[in-house]
């Protein structure tokens, strides 16, 4: 059970604010305590100066196993529908809300469980400070975690995915489904389907940086 005391990363922050600095003071964040079950701290990768901001949940078990972000399953979703948008994933800065893996076991795995609104808001200074310092033209948040996150709980996904959304994160800012969502399709049709659909959304963003 998570404890009632006030959860957050803001202590933990660095004097002096560098992408470097922040990746560093991040691996001894104590602001909620998924640190403790945790591999290590999954920051965010990319062009210091990316134009693009690829937003998702947390890291999942590749990710907190290898230490970088979206390198499992549902990563590589992510460089195939990026791929077909015309989006270099190298000229992307790819993170997450969440910085640690949250997980519950199953046998000998570990499932991803999804990180409570208090988890969620104890990890967001990482995030702005990211955001502060990329400065990206456009950011895209991928899943309802990460577009909730960021643009209050009211906010629905299924019903604003693709469009611009006014907020004072970027110039522009999308909203999609997470690419783990695809994956999660029962049939081949619906996956086909659902990987189109992403594929669309972040054209939406490709064409914002042309």
């Amino acid at each position: 059970m998570e404890s009632k005391t006030e959860m957050s990363a803001l202590p933990f922050l660095p004097k002096r604010i560098s992408l470097k600095t922040l990746i560093e003071a991040s691996r001894s964040c104590r602001g909620c305590p998924l640190y403790k079950t945790a591999t290590q701290t999954v920051f965010g990768e990319g062009p210091t100066h990316a134009r693009v901001m690829l937003v998702g949940e947390q890291p999942g078990n590749d990710e907190d196993l290898k230490g970088h972000p979206f390198v499992g399953p549902a990563g590589r979703v992510l460089d195939k529908a990026l791929e077909a948008a015309h989006i270099a994933r190298a000229d992307a800065y790819v993170t997450n809300v969440v910085k640690h893996f949250k997980w519950v076991p199953s046998g000998s795995r570990r499932l991803h469980k999804k990180p409570t609104a208090r988890e969620v808001s104890a990890c967001i200074p990482w995030l702005e400070e990211e955001i502060d310092l990329i400065k990206p033209e456009v950011v895209v948040l991928m899943g309802a975690t990460a577009a909730q996150a960021v643009l209050g709980k009211d906010f629905r996904v299924t019903q604003h995915r693709g469009e611009l959304v006014e907020s004072g994160l970027a110039e522009h800012v999308v909203a999609t489904i997470h690419p783990s969502a695809i994956l999660r399709q029962r049939t081949h049709e619906d996956r086909h389907r659902e990987m189109q659909r992403f594929v669309h959304d972040l054209g939406v963003a490709a064409k914002l940086l042309r």
